[in-house]
């Protein structure tokens, strides 16, 4: 994936320590608003694109571009928790009411009554706890969406999983210097 150079995002706050969900959540919302920051990345009809940007209070945070039907696949973000906001277009977050093992498991099959979905348009954003599993999509056929995403702490790793109905498997385990 394509990624660009790292602005800086406004309304960062001072390092006073860390940022609450809370704080993340208003960064995400605050930072999908800037117009020309959006308008700045560059888009791929492939493939999802993304700039690192300066989150608050030692948070990482990053601009998405997400071509028409593109998505992440299942996956969390280790012991962070974190916020994220669409900029333009809609996604939908798919999401596991239940958290997982922290290791020790390749597969596991789910309760039923698990599942939560949610459409996220333009300005809309949402704040998530540590152990959060999800997907993220843009089930547009023909519109490219852009979301801003926040994370603290900064992501230690990221686990991919694969569903087959109630069936989950732990795929991959990423790490930053996968994605940075």
């Amino acid at each position: 994936m394509p990624s660009a150079a790292v602005p800086s995002a406004a309304g960062s706050r001072p390092a006073s320590g860390p940022p609450t969900a809370a704080e993340l959540l208003d960064f995400v919302r605050r930072t999908a608003a800037d117009r020309a920051l959006v308008d700045s990345l560059p888009l791929d009809p492939e493939g999802r694109t993304w700039v690192r940007l300066d989150g608050p209070g030692g948070s990482e945070a990053w601009l998405i571009g997400w071509p028409p039907g593109t998505g992440t696949g299942w996956h969390d973000h280790a012991d962070s928790f974190g916020a994220f906001a669409t900029a333009r277009g809609d996604l939908t977050e798919h999401a596991l009411a239940v958290r997982l093992p922290a290791g020790g498991w390749k597969t596991l099959e789910l309760a039923d009554g698990l599942d939560r979905s949610r459409r996220l348009g333009a300005g809309d954003g949402r704040a998530f706890g540590r152990d959060h599993v999800h997907e993220v999509l843009n089930p547009s056929p023909d519109t490219h969406a852009v979301s801003v995403h926040a994370y603290y702490p900064p992501l230690p790793l990221i686990r991919r999983f694969s569903r087959t109905g109630p069936v989950l498997r732990l795929e991959q385990v990423e790490r930053p210097e996968d994605w940075q």
